[in-house]
């Protein structure tokens, strides 16, 4: 068996070359891209946290009640929001929801469209397969590392490891969505003259809209998975003071913060579940 140790394969300094190359080559492109996101989530926070804090609830509650049309959801989501208020976590909820909706913004624009590509295209599905179980099961502290790397401490690196460890989710359900189109369906749509476009957007996509919506529950519950991990590269929100109950061994404020988490995610997939009226 000592041969078999000697003869390590050097994964971890093939890592981390990639890294240091990409560092040393690309400096402009991640210096760029923490820019952008950087405004992209002031923007959203500032929308968040400019208005009075019953406002905001005022248009989540409305907002809820457009896509659900149920009063026991709206009424929920109404008092959701005011227990947190009420337990003194409403800014750190806003700097969750900011990393939520991010994230939720850049998975749901690459995931949809590589979903549909991966439908029409089973070998690229087929290649692009082990990339999304890598993605999904190397431990998500591991992400951390060249975010830190690449972009530093704040929300920016929590914004990019959320990003890689929800963006399969997305994919896949778009593709299964996609892929489960009825043949008579896309028949009957070649029949009238339909063109791959029109198929696209008149069958495919109508048909898949239970998928995708889906795909979007889960990425916004995979986003509040990484909320505290994303606490510990500087990233704020309710993730902050678990990781602070959890240094000082505070089992109140462990449980008030872990409790209003658990609120955000119930509210969350109670107005985006697709499918049911509550």
């Amino acid at each position: 068996m000592e041969w078999l140790t000697e003869n390590k394969i050097p994964i971890g300094k093939w890592s981390k070359a990639v890294v240091d190359w990409l560092t040393d080559n690309g400096g402009w492109f991640f210096d760029g891209l923490a820019i952008g996101l950087e405004v992209a989530i002031a923007a959203i926070l500032w929308v968040l946290q400019t208005p009075p804090p019953l406002l905001v609830v005022a248009v989540f509650v409305a907002i809820a009640y457009a896509l659900r049309r149920s009063v026991a959801t709206t009424v929920f989501v109404a008092i959701s929001f005011l227990f947190i208020i009420n337990q003194g976590y409403w800014e750190r909820t806003t700097e969750t929801l900011t990393l939520v909706l991010s994230a939720c913004l850049v998975c749901m624009a690459l995931g949809v469209p590589i979903g549909i590509a991966a439908a029409h295209r089973p070998k690229l599905y087929t290649s692009i397969r082990p990339i999304l179980d890598l993605m999904q099961t190397l431990p998500t502290f591991v992400y951390l590392i060249p975010a830190i790397v690449f972009f530093g401490i704040g929300m920016v690196p929590g914004l990019i490891a959320t990003a890689i460890f929800v963006i399969p989710a997305p994919i896949r359900l778009t593709q299964l969505g996609i892929a489960s189109t009825p043949k008579s369906l896309l028949e009957a749509g070649q029949a009238f003259g339909a063109t791959k476009q029109q198929l696209l957007w008149k069958v495919e996509l109508p048909y898949a809209m239970p998928q995708i919506m889906a795909g979007l529950t889960q990425t916004i519950m995979l986003s509040l998975s990484m909320v505290v991990i994303a606490a510990l590269v500087g990233a704020d929100g309710l993730g902050v003071p678990v990781v602070r109950a959890l240094n000082s061994v505070n089992t109140a404020l462990g449980f008030e913060a872990g409790f209003v988490i658990v609120v955000v995610a119930i509210v969350l997939d109670r107005m985006f579940r697709a499918g049911e009226d509550t």
